[in-house]
């Protein structure tokens, strides 16, 4: 993609981004029950054309055909529930317990780390969400299990500079302050709508006193690469994308959602190079979708890696084998990627993850 045809599809990019957000927040507030009645068969059309053509004969396997009866099921859809130990209830983890959840790390894992609980079930269904209520911190956070590995993948430290550039609803931020306490945690959301809700969640689960951890600004990705150059540790860059997930729910006409689906990728190489920036020498990067589209992944992917000679790919196969137990990964990615593919009692994702390394 030379940058002539970036710039085209920028344009349209930029006329369909903000109906895409606000469709969004709208598609992930609505009920199962209400979702399982609007999948779209055009829609699902589509993804048998698309998925057929990127993945060849592995979309006509087994595994696949399982993944799109779980894409177009959403009563299959699982919800992992992620302790907020700033509000931390012995209550509410008793409960987990007696309705049949279980620690998503144990303390076996090496991926086991005493502050960060999230709780995860082999059964469909969602646990009670909590409604926003002004000071008043709430005990968890309801989540796609799958993000979680983004947030591990970054491996961020204690006192570390981090930059969440396309933040909301801020799922994996929640999840970067229970796992670390970074020195500085700025997170960016251009969309206004995602903005106000990316703040709501801050208060809902940081306490005042933590709060001057965390910046707020309300930029385009791809101009945000500028704020401060080489000025974070840490780069997180979980990109708008097709989301598969919500993406088959006929809340819009589905020519729109065809026709967003077809210019993300250039939305997705443009903050990613802009992602680059501002990360330091040695800092590490983390680019994440929710999507399978070889396009929104892969393809990226490939760009960047043909564009920069400052950044390397970093391999991800220790996080691959000790999350290998209760996550499905796909077979034949590179050694520097993940891509979690949802199945019955194990509904997370699709989430797609990669890593880099600045040099």
């Amino acid at each position: 993609m030379n940058n002539d045809s970036l710039g085209r599809a920028s344009t349209a990019a930029c006329q369909l981004r903000k109906t895409y957000s606000s469709v969004t927040e709208q598609l992930e507030t609505k009920s199962e029950s209400k979702l399982q009645k609007q999948i779209c068969q055009v829609v699902l059309d589509h993804f048998e054309k698309q998925y057929s053509k990127e993945l060849g004969e592995a979309w006509d396997s087994s595994q696949y055909f399982i993944l799109r009866q779980v894409l177009s099921t959403p009563l299959c859809w699982q919800y992992a529930v992620l302790l907020n130990k700033f509000n931390f209830s012995s209550e509410v983890e008793n409960d987990l317990h007696l309705k049949g959840y279980h620690l998503l790390f144990p303390e076996t894992s090496s991926c086991y780390q005493q502050s960060f609980k999230c709780y995860i079930s082999s059964t469909p269904g969602r646990f009670p969400a909590q409604k926003h209520r002004a000071g008043k911190l709430k005990e968890y956070y309801l989540l796609n299990a799958a993000s979680v590995l983004a947030v591990l993948a970054l491996e961020v430290k204690s006192g570390e500079k981090v930059l969440d550039m396309c933040a909301a609803p801020g799922g994996k931020l929640i999840a970067t302050l229970q796992y670390a306490r970074p020195g500085l945690l700025h997170a960016n959301e251009y969309d206004s709508l995602r903005s106000h809700w990316l703040k709501q969640t801050l208060e809902s689960f940081i306490p005042e006193p933590l709060m001057s951890l965390v910046t707020l600004s309300q930029l385009d990705g791809r101009q945000i690469g500028n704020l401060q150059p080489e000025g974070f540790d840490k780069v997180l860059v979980d990109a708008p994308c097709s989301n598969d997930r919500l993406f088959c729910s006929d809340i819009q006409p589905a020519t729109l959602r065809l026709a967003q689906r077809k210019v993300l990728s250039a939305i997705q190489i443009q903050v990613l190079r802009s992602a680059i920036k501002p990360l330091r020498p040695g800092g590490s990067l983390v680019y994440s979708t929710c999507t399978l589209s070889k396009a929104e992944n892969s393809d990226v992917i490939t760009y960047i890696r043909n564009s920069y000679n400052n950044v390397l790919p970093v391999d991800m196969s220790a996080l691959a084998s000790s999350t290998s137990q209760e996550f499905t990964l796909a077979s034949g990615v590179q050694q520097h990627e993940l891509l979690v593919l949802p199945e019955r009692g194990k509904a997370w994702g699709p989430m797609y993850i990669y890593k880099f390394k600045k040099v």
